[in-house]
């Protein structure tokens, strides 16, 4: 793939930029359908069990079995389409994120709902692995910041709304008309993708050998080991948010609901002011939000019987939370222009086993020493990212 391209782009033609943002908001379509469709079981375990003769527990791994094969996918997508055209590859997952929809709404069996979830994974790894890669060629390199904060934007909003909205159509359409929603947005994704993408040749000769090869740059180890600690660190916390508002703060489920919606809104604003800092100040920042999210931790624990306090410290946390992955996923594009695309698929690799192994952590920790230790290992994972990242850049300043 000619992942540096970004940079050819500088003097594109009006047209030629008009038709990139076009791929761009296509792409945050997709970003958001697919995150969508990745959390709605959250809200619908009882009615899709009742239904399809599973245990709530056993529809909750609808989520671990796309995330599952989001990993496996990631891993092996830029070997396996090398040579192929990225529009067509695109075009194809867009083809399989709406035949997985249908799958789940029309299951008749908990195989075929399961399959259609695997699929959604494949959809999700494939779509994430190549996403920085697409950007770099569909806009100027300047722009290539706000066009990735404009795709994690789409997946706060589909993140804050998913579980919410979800519950919201079950109640009156029924869990397979919440679902059953997904198809016709995943048809306007595919019919806006096929006539704003435009061709994008991989190169046949580059990118051979599996995505771990990236390991031999310089800063990579060091970037995806503070990859992992950050999103290892957010999620040991994130994860037990409802029974720590719950038990400490002491909040009902309207004022919960309330609390999560700030920190998602303040994600969605996080996402616009970070973005735009990243040009200049991307090495900054990758240090200072850990920091910053590490300080919010702890600060929980001192100050979480008060809902006010929670509220202010739960709105710092989705604001700089939410807008993290945009800047790594822009250290990628500057640290690996030529191999956007197998830097891409290790890093959503990492990231889900960051996540997974956070939740694990978190609520094994959780169940034996409470919400002060769960929270002061978060810090101290966070905290370890930004060390990390700050290594990374006195590399970086040397090379």
């Amino acid at each position: 793939m000619d992942g540096g391209s970004g940079a050819s782009t500088e003097r594109m033609p009006r047209a030629g930029r008009a038709r990139g943002w076009g791929a761009v908001f296509a792409l945050t379509l997709c970003v958001a359908t697919l995150i969508a469709s990745e959390f709605m079981p959250v809200s619908l375990l009882t009615p899709i069990a009742l239904d399809l003769g599973m245990t709530e527990g056993g529809v909750g791994q609808a989520i671990a079995v796309s995330g599952i094969f989001a990993v496996m996918t990631s891993l092996g997508i830029s070997s396996a389409t090398r040579g192929i055209d990225r529009r067509r590859v695109l075009l194809s997952l867009a083809v399989l994120m709406l035949v997985s929809g249908a799958m789940v709404a029309l299951a008749p069996n908990a195989a075929v709902f399961m399959a259609g979830r695997a699929l959604l994974g494949v959809v999700i790894g494939g779509f994430w692995s190549m996403s920085a890669a697409t950007v770099m060629r569909l806009v100027p390199a300047d722009d290539v910041p706000r066009a990735l904060g404009m795709l994690n934007g789409g997946n706060a909003l589909a993140t804050t709304v998913a579980a919410p909205l979800g519950s919201f159509l079950g109640q009156y359409i029924g869990w397979r008309g919440a679902f059953f929603a997904v198809v016709p947005l995943a048809a306007l994704t595919l019919g806006w993708l096929f006539a704003s993408l435009p061709p994008m040749p991989s190169d046949r000769g580059a990118g051979g050998g599996t995505v771990f090869r990236v390991f031999r740059r310089r800063q990579v180890p060091l970037g995806m080991a503070a990859v992992t600690l950050f999103f290892l660190g957010q999620f040991a916390l994130f994860t037990y948010l409802r029974p720590f508002l719950e038990t400490v703060t002491r909040v009902g489920v309207s004022t919960l609901s309330l609390l999560l919606l700030i920190s998602g809104v303040a994600g969605l604003l996080g996402t616009w002011i970070i973005g735009r800092m990243l040009r200049t100040r991307l090495y900054s920042l990758l240090i200072a939000m850990p920091l910053g999210m590490g300080a919010i931790a702890v600060a929980l624990t001192m100050f979480g019987a008060s809902p006010v306090a929670v509220g202010v410290l739960l709105a710092g946390w989705g604001l700089i939370g939410t807008a993290a992955p945009v800047g790594w996923w822009t250290w990628l594009s500057k640290v690996l222009p030529d191999d956007a695309e197998a830097g891409g698929g290790l890093m959503v690799a990492v990231v889900q086993m960051a996540i997974a192994l956070g939740a694990t952590a978190g609520g094994f920790i959780y169940d034996r020493s409470g919400y002060e230790s769960t929270f002061a290992v978060s810090a101290a994972a966070l905290c370890a990212s930004a060390l990390v990242a700050a290594i990374g850049w006195r590399t970086a300043r040397r090379t």
